[in-house]
């Protein structure tokens, strides 16, 4: 069951919460705060990641405090400053400057990991696609395989995908565990655009077509969709680029495995950098 959230005010309350409404495994949070403006969440059985969108803040969990995390502007100006934050049930994020924005995403994590900082610099990027086939991304991997050993299941990154552009595309699915073809994994999509006034459209839809008629959802500046199951590409419309935020919790394990959708696997070989991405999420 996909679900679609509309862009809100959420005062700091959490948009996705494991167990209630689409998704079983997953969390996220956005955080909006002014200088010096506090937020203690409390979140137990689950790993978080604190990515800042935007601005600085202090980050505090399980005793440890990272200082001045975030050295960006907004989400067009480089690589994320990230701290993941393990299994403590409580953590704080304080604001340093004005307009600080944070992201937390999370997943359901029976294992204890402690946390630790992923600098802009520990972010690996991945180029997928490209102008002539109308599939240019480029994917930030901020929580990858940089935390192999160190974290559970939870994998976050950011997509930067060209204005006119598909990404997810070859479709593909996670969610069915039958490994090696491929691996079920939850996952959450929120989008912006730039200029903010920009759209795109996300599909959704079932193997066969699964008993459920396939859904397309248009989707705008700070919506967020969840996908427990079916294919799902997206796209942008031409005249404005798209910033998508992926969060994907992993049933069973950590590592990714896609599956495309055979009708179309013709095209795997003509859109650059499939594989490269396909290994990345291993």
């Amino acid at each position: 069951m996909s679900q679609l959230l509309r862009a809100s005010d959420n005062r700091n309350a959490p948009l996705v919460e494991p167990g209630k409404g689409a998704l079983a495994l997953s969390y996220f949070n956005l955080l909006r705060l002014r200088a010096g403006q506090s937020v203690t969440l409390d979140v137990p059985s689950c790993e978080l990641l604190c990515v800042v969108l935007a601005g600085r803040a202090d980050i505090a969990a399980c005793a440890q405090e990272f200082k001045n995390v975030g050295r960006r502007a907004n989400i067009w100006d480089g690589p994320a400053d990230s701290v993941y934050c393990g299994t403590c049930p409580r953590v704080t994020v304080r604001a340093v400057r004005d307009g600080t924005e944070v992201a937390v995403a999370g997943g359901v994590c029976a294992t204890p990991f402690a946390p630790f900082r992923i600098a802009p610099e520990d972010v690996t990027m991945v180029e997928v696609g490209s102008k002539e086939t109308h599939s240019r991304r480029r994917i930030f991997h901020i929580l990858g395989q940089n935390a192999a050993g160190r974290a559970g299941n939870l994998l976050v990154s950011e997509l930067l995908g060209d204005e006119g552009c598909w990404s997810g595309y070859p479709p593909h699915k996670h969610d069915t565990e039958r490994p090696p073809e491929e691996t079920d994994f939850e996952e959450i999509y929120h989008y912006r655009y730039r200029p903010e006034s920009g759209f795109g459209a996300q599909f959704c839809y079932q193997e066969n077509g699964g008993g459920v008629e396939p859904g397309v959802v248009m989707t705008r500046h700070g919506d967020t969709f969840c996908i427990d199951r079916g294919y799902h590409p997206t796209l942008r419309a031409p005249g404005y680029e798209g910033y998508v935020l992926t969060i994907l919790v992993g049933r069973h394990q950590r590592s990714l495995v896609q599956f495309f959708e055979p009708a179309h696997t013709h095209l795997m070989a003509r859109i650059p950098g499939i594989q490269a991405m396909r290994d990345k999420f291993k």
